[in-house]
């Protein structure tokens, strides 16, 4: 079944919105985000932790630890594509600004967070680090991101995140207890 004509047309007026808004947006990046101090934190944020995680991570589980943090990777991205799409929240300054998630905050920060409470103390109960780790996010970490403005919740609140961090980082342990990671060699 075809499309009515009217459905194409108010569709085509909002993509043709949307290509506006995006025009805009890359305006005011250009002018106003690239290079600056914030901008240069994101690119920080984003390459630095990798960099120290290659170096310091324990060599035999790097293809566990990679397969949990590529699915916190895409958990979170999907996730703050989702919060940013439906305005519960902004961010101000964005590394590339065709992607309205934090690349920071989901490619690197919360992935390697994960990474690392797996790898670090592996007979601590995975509930007590989901706790620690759920809560250092939700109430640390998100309201330093607000005051040095890099986050901005619109409707959305600090303890709404709590048991979202809670389940990633349960069901991370349950994936990096597979056995099904082997040796490279």
């Amino acid at each position: 079944m075809n499309p009515s004509k009217e459905y194409k047309e108010e569709l085509n007026q909002i993509i043709d919105l949307n290509n506006h808004a995006h025009n805009l947006k890359l305006d005011v990046w250009k002018e106003h985000v690239v290079f600056t101090g914030h901008w240069w934190i994101g690119v920080i944020l984003t390459i630095v932790p990798w960099i120290l995680w290659i170096f310091f991570r324990k060599k035999e589980s790097t293809n566990r630890l990679l397969f949990v943090g590529f699915f916190v990777m895409i958990l979170s991205i999907i996730l703050d594509f989702l919060g940013t799409k439906l305005g519960l929240w902004y961010y101000y300054y964005d590394l590339i600004p065709f992607i309205p998630a934090f690349m920071p905050w989901d490619i690197t920060l919360i992935p390697l967070s994960v990474m690392f409470l797996i790898e670090y103390r592996p007979q601590i109960n995975p509930i007590i680090k989901a706790f620690i780790f759920s809560v250092v996010i939700a109430f640390v970490v998100e309201p330093l991101f607000v005051w040095i403005s890099l986050y901005q919740p619109v409707t959305w609140r600090h303890y709404y995140s709590f048991p979202i961090f809670f389940l990633i980082y349960l069901i991370s342990h349950f994936l990096s207890k597979q056995r099904n990671f082997k040796m490279v060699t």
